[in-house]
């Protein structure tokens, strides 16, 4: 249970975030509606909370709770309609989507109203379901449910088949989280026809809506944050490549720098500065910039590598062998009577890739020494 709630609050925390990016996204806008209201009919199971609800009027845990269930079921039918059709369209059918909605929260708080004290409010397991009121608010709210987990299994399932990994992955997970929920809901709707006629309710039954839930609820979770969160960790990786190469440019970018500073790009970082180590966003624009300033300066001090008799496509052995001569030569005001050389050139044209030319250049000047 509390691993359950760890996984909502993370899960409810990055679609918040999500948003605050993105407010007027309104796909995005009901599924957090839908995953905050999941989490908090989902905490009012907790004993405190429990307690407090039940405290004002009798019964009021289970009706809000319930009512929070059907309200994050029908943001998700809402997600589906803004992500699937254009924005007039998705805005009617949401309103339409909230007539059945809103008979199934009348019928379930009429209910509770109706019931006498000692019953209300127990758990699922625990219920009364030979009072007429008690069996009519779980058939009311579980009718709904099975309604709009099955349509959404089956849009979740239909956009799963059209999408690509990482998204497909999630679709999935979340199609097959959906639909255990509409079966479970299913076998809920005859346990209550079963327990109101009086016939005692076969304790298999109870054990597969048990087993569909527990493993329903957090694959609905984790296959909405699927996605994003795969995207995350790719875009992390490119900072953490990007983040080492720059890191690795230094020696190459140190002497470089030193022999033409009037090369710079605007606001160029100092190199070993904190900022280097901490950055997020800016890894990216400095490793840009150093690649693109490393480069020019070898384009400079070319000529003077070719009248040292530095070829086209040599190692960065030799050239590291070369370089410093040939910057000191240029310091002195010596001619260069070669054209501009080649060097370091990477194999397919890529910033990626010349990095990693220029990166192997740079380990191979600071083993030189």
């Amino acid at each position: 249970m509390y691993l359950t709630a760890a996984l909502f609050l993370l899960a409810v925390l990055w679609k918040v975030y999500q948003l605050f990016q993105a407010p007027r996204d309104r796909a995005l806008r009901a599924v957090t509606a839908c995953l905050v209201c999941t989490a908090v009919s989902f905490s009012t199971g907790f004993p405190p909370e429990k307690h407090a609800l039940d405290g004002l009027v009798a019964g009021t845990a289970s009706l809000v709770s319930n009512v929070l269930l059907l309200a994050a079921v029908y943001w998700l039918l809402s997600f589906y309609l803004h992500s699937a059709t254009d924005r007039q369209r998705a805005s009617r059918r949401t309103r339409l989507e909230a007539v059945p909605l809103s008979v199934a929260v009348l019928i379930i708080t009429v209910a509770t109203v109706a019931a006498p004290v000692g019953v209300r409010g127990r758990p699922y397991g625990t219920a009364d379901l030979h009072t007429p009121a008690v069996a009519i608010f779980f058939m009311a709210a579980q009718t709904y449910l099975v309604y709009a987990f099955a349509t959404t299994a089956l849009w979740t399932a239909r956009c799963a088949r059209m999408s690509q990994r990482p998204s497909s992955i999630g679709l999935w997970l979340t199609a097959s989280s959906l639909a255990s929920m509409a079966m479970a809901n299913v076998c809920r709707v005859a346990m209550d026809l079963i327990g109101w006629h009086g016939d005692a309710v076969p304790a298999g039954l109870n054990a597969v809506v048990a087993l569909l839930f527990a493993l329903a609820v957090p694959a609905f979770i984790i296959g909405l944050s699927y996605p994003g969160v795969m995207l995350r960790v790719a875009a992390f990786r490119v900072w953490r490549q990007h983040r080492r190469a720059y890191r690795g440019l230094g020696p190459l970018w140190q002497m470089l720098h030193e022999a033409f500073p009037e090369d710079a790009l605007d606001r160029a970082p100092a190199p070993g500065t904190w900022r280097d180590l901490l950055a997020l966003r800016g890894v990216h624009r400095n490793y840009y910039r150093r690649v693109i300033e490393c480069r020019d300066g070898l384009v400079r001090v070319s000529p003077y590598l070719a009248q040292r008799g530095v070829k086209d496509g040599a190692e960065p052995e030799d050239l590291a062998g070369h370089l410093r001569p040939a910057l000191r030569a240029r310091a002195a005001g010596e001619p260069a009577t070669s054209q501009a050389l080649a060097i370091a050139l990477p194999t397919d044209a890529s910033l990626d890739a010349d990095a990693r030319q220029l990166v192997a250049l740079s380990d191979a000047l600071a083993t030189h020494g």
